[in-house]
């Protein structure tokens, strides 16, 4: 089962971090494998809301129904599934100085004859994750500048 995680520093308070982060639609912006991501439900965006997200990975394009499993002040989980794989994605905001300290871990199960290719996942996995810290750090530090939504 591929896992990655990192862990890097932002300019914004955890506040401001989790508001932006919660709602999965902004994946569009931060997350380098996204082409779409669109809100399912309507309302608040609290646990159970969900999202379709179409995403490509070396190539394939993987279409996951993504789920807010768990929303605190701190800490942001959403579960994506399709027939093939569940995919766990855990953000936990710390603050550090007037900024927050992010830890992604980006969780991947794939089902069936799709396990075999967990290695090679699990290198795909690892590259995007670097890119991902970077993109997202830098969304997040436009949000501190424009106080609010990056949109």
């Amino acid at each position: 089962m591929p896992t990655v995680s990192r862990t890097f520093t932002v300019s914004p308070p955890p506040p401001v971090v989790v508001d932006y982060l919660k709602d999965f639609a902004h994946a569009e912006q931060w997350d380098p494998g996204t082409r779409r991501c669109e809100r399912i439900d309507s309302g608040p965006v609290t646990e159970g809301a969900y999202w379709h997200n179409v995403s490509r990975i070396l190539g394939v394009t993987a279409e996951l129904t993504y789920t807010l499993d768990e929303l605190t002040d701190r800490k942001v989980v959403f579960v994506g599934e399709n027939g093939s794989s569940t995919s766990v994605d855990t953000i936990t905001v710390e603050a550090e100085g007037g900024g927050s300290v992010i830890t992604y871990e980006a969780e991947l199960q794939m089902h069936g004859t799709a396990r075999l290719l967990n290695p090679v996942m699990k290198l795909a996995f690892e590259k995007m994750a670097g890119e991902t810290e970077k993109q997202l750090s830098a969304v997040l530090n436009r949000l501190d500048q424009r106080g609010g939504d990056n949109r």
